[in-house]
């Protein structure tokens, strides 16, 4: 399986944020859009970064509430691990615990297409073991 078939399910649709908008408005963002991270940009629609709730999170902890009124740049992470659609779906997953990341900008010729979580990874691998069982139920039903 591939990364493309992971995109094909849940869309490529990517909710992304720029360095200078403020973590306030960040999280209003994710709060929309119902998500745990979104990819920031650059000018060239190119990702610099990362940010997650769980960045949020540390950043007030370690600096307080006047880390709302400042820019996503000051809390985000760089963009560690990208994938490519064509990429296996295993091979991300090792990277995920390898990096132990949980969101994945999908990059196609360069430009962003989309993001993958582990969430998705683990969708896609309970509809995989879901089928190999009705496949092997239906096999052993069936007499071989």
């Amino acid at each position: 399986m591939r990364i493309s078939d992971i995109m094909r399910s849940k869309g490529t649709a990517v909710a992304t944020v720029t360095a200078t908008t403020t973590v306030t408005g960040l999280l209003a963002e994710l709060a929309v859009h119902n998500i745990g991270a979104m990819v920031v940009v650059g000018a060239d629609g190119m990702p610099v970064g990362i940010v997650s709730e769980r960045d949020v999170v540390r950043w007030l902890h370690q600096q307080g509430a006047d880390v709302l009124r400042r820019p996503v740049a000051e809390i985000m992470s760089d963009v560690a691990v990208t994938c490519a659609p064509d990429d296996p779906v295993d091979d991300l997953a090792a990277l995920m615990t390898d990096y132990r990341v949980r969101h994945v900008p999908v990059l196609d010729g360069g430009r962003l297409a989309g993001i993958v979580s582990i969430g998705d990874v683990v969708k896609r691998r309970m509809e995989e073991l879901a089928a190999e069982r009705q496949h092997l139920r239906a096999y052993i039903t069936q007499g071989g």
